[in-house]
């Protein structure tokens, strides 16, 4: 009954005290038939709090994200599935889920009632115009009385994550001369039927199909022994994002750094679906990525990457260094300084193909200053055999992505002279 005093609407209230200046004022004149009103007045906020308090529904919820990664910009469809696993039917529902702003409003649905062991699924959509990783939920019922008076909430626990990615623009084909120089764990192998001299084969399995039998080393060995599967030699490359803040203008989805993020996740995944092996790096040093499913585990981590406070690439470039094996290096870069862009130019050395993205920072705030940086660190990155793809502001990745063919026209040695 305390439950269901603290549960009493405004509405609720003004009744109930109403009532009792109603049962005063009738208790002072002696009027009987005011008397009447005051105990009806009173005794309506008090029946529903207790009815209210007294109702023990049972409801399982669900919440269903579809799909449950969404790009930038793009709608997510979230259902919510409330089933009433009781032998009593439900009153009034009053349904709120818990949305964080940056999603939208928060959802509201009136549900009327719910049949014995039935079942409901309310559907609404959201959207983001901002990368990251959202959480939604828990949801709220609040039971109320048909009139309005009292209103009980009571609250699920289960979330989910719904994880807004970068945008990701398709790129064009390009082969990068170099992109399979990386090392691998073994080159393929092309193995005859009939099974050639040369074949490594190991023992057999259980579960090896017969008709990889090679039948010359059974032989030999006196037991049976199989073609090794043929092994695909995977090149890997590094991606390096820029992420320090004072290399970057702009505020919102079109500053330059959700641009740089936008061209680091669309050339990961172009690359990660040409086969080639990633790892990202950022100023901050390497980021992890799972084995599995790489452009995702790429979107995930992108998309929940923000500024740092580093004033250099140091440890990016150091990172860069210690990997090793990379036969493709591509640069998603802010802005630099001619020298920051010689220490990372030093990276590439022969059978290394470099790509700097060269984001034109001037453009996002008319620095003049700043340009006479871009095409100083332009020239630098040139010297030493990257390819440069300056990328301005409202200009999309896929224009420029095609010069990251291109060939370079001179290269500078450690040394300093000029080849």
């Amino acid at each position: 009954m305390r439950a269901g005093l603290r549960a009493l609407t405004s509405r609720g209230r003004s009744f109930l005290a109403s009532g009792l200046a109603a049962l005063l004022m009738a208790l002072l004149l002696g009027e009987n038939d005011l008397f009447r009103i005051g105990v009806l007045v009173t005794a309506l906020p008090l029946l529903a709090a207790l009815v209210v308090a007294r109702t023990r529904y049972r409801l399982s919820c669900a919440r269903r994200l579809d799909p449950p990664r969404s790009e930038v910009g793009g709608e997510a469809t979230v259902t919510l599935r409330l089933e009433n696993v009781t032998r009593l039917p439900t009153g009034l529902l009053l349904i709120e889920d818990t949305v964080p702003y940056a999603l939208g409003a928060r959802p509201r649905f009136v549900m009327d009632r719910v049949e014995p062991r039935g079942v409901r699924e309310i559907d609404y959509r959201v959207r983001s115009d901002m990368r990251g990783r959202y959480t939604i939920g828990p949801l709220s019922v609040r039971i109320a009385d048909p009139f309005g008076l009292v209103e009980l909430t009571r609250s699920f626990t289960i979330s989910d994550t719904l994880v807004v990615t970068p945008q990701v623009v398709a790129l064009p084909h390009v082969r990068l001369s170099g992109e399979w120089s990386g090392g691998g764990e073994s080159r393929s192998r092309s193995v005859a039927a009939a099974g050639d001299d040369d074949v490594a084969p190991r023992e057999y399995r259980q579960g090896d199909d017969l008709r990889r039998v090679h039948w010359r080393s059974t032989a030999r060995h006196g037991e049976l022994m199989v073609r090794r599967e043929e092994q695909q030699w995977q090149s890997r490359g590094a991606l390096l994002l820029d992420t320090r803040r004072h290399a970057h203008r702009g505020e919102g989805p079109r500053s330059s750094f959700e641009v740089a993020v936008s061209a680091a996740a669309s050339i990961g995944v172009h690359l990660a679906h040409e086969g080639l092996g990633l790892r990202l790096v950022t100023d901050q040093g390497p980021e992890h990525l799972t084995d599995s499913g790489l452009s995702w585990s790429l979107l995930d981590t992108l998309a929940t990457v923000r500024h740092s406070s580093a004033r250099s690439l140091e440890l990016g470039v150091a990172a860069l260094r210690q990997g090793g094996g990379d036969g493709l290096v591509v640069a998603v870069l802010g802005e630099l300084d001619p020298e920051e862009a010689r220490d990372l130019a030093r990276l590439r050395h022969s059978g290394i193909t470099a790509v700097a993205v060269l984001l034109d920072v001037s453009t996002w705030n008319g620095d003049e200053r700043a340009a006479e940086t871009h095409r100083a660190v332009q020239t630098v990155l040139s010297g030493y055999g990257w390819r440069v793809l300056p990328l301005p502001a409202g200009v999309p990745i896929a224009s420029v992505w095609p010069d990251a063919a291109g060939r370079t026209r001179y290269a500078i040695n450690p040394a300093g002279g000029a080849a």
